[in-house]
């Protein structure tokens, strides 16, 4: 029922401060942004995660599972984070860009820290909350350039993941 509640909230950011109405401009990007985690989900959730939503016990009690956690999350966060955070991106001002930017990373680093202190979600194999500050700077820019260069933002992603590949240890096994 929190995860409910979690969403809604989002609903009514995304109703506040999106651009729903132009949702179009922003659906390759929401998509390439919810395949992320997709392929994060496929590939390590189960044999090698680096962190794992855990149902806190009142959504339990509704038979919510991680993986019903994660595709809220995808299907309604990810989306209203695109609609507002891509719609209202600063056109020119270098230092208002900048703070934007920042306050994304900030708020959404701050929303883990939440999820953390409420066991919402656990971090394994060495993750920890400045690794996700550090995936946030670099998923936020990424978003950015994906909205403007598609192609760009794939070899900065495969990039990115053989670096996480490569820190992080992942075995082979992950492919099944």
């Amino acid at each position: 029922m929190s995860s409910i509640i979690y969403a809604f909230l989002w609903l009514l950011a995304l109703w506040k401060w999106g651009d729903w109405r132009n949702w179009e401009k922003y659906y390759a990007t929401i998509l390439f942004f919810i395949m992320g985690d997709f392929i994060y989900l496929y590939l390590l959730s189960d044999h090698f995660p680096m962190w794992k939503y855990d149902p806190l016990t009142i959504d339990s009690g509704f038979g919510f599972t991680s993986s019903h956690i994660s595709l809220i999350i995808m299907y309604i966060k990810y989306p209203a984070t695109m609609l507002i955070y891509l719609a209202n991106f600063p056109k020119s001002n270098k230092l208002k860009q900048f703070l934007y930017f920042t306050g994304w990373v900030v708020f959404y680093s701050i929303n883990e820290v939440i999820d953390l202190h409420l066991k919402f979600i656990k971090h394994f194999n060495g993750w920890n909350i400045w690794w996700s500050a550090l995936f946030n700077v670099v998923m936020f820019f990424i978003l950015l350039v994906h909205f403007k260069k598609p192609p760009v933002a794939w070899l900065l992603s495969i990039c990115f993941i053989l670096f996480l590949w490569n820190w992080f240890e992942v075995p082979s096994t992950v492919f099944r």
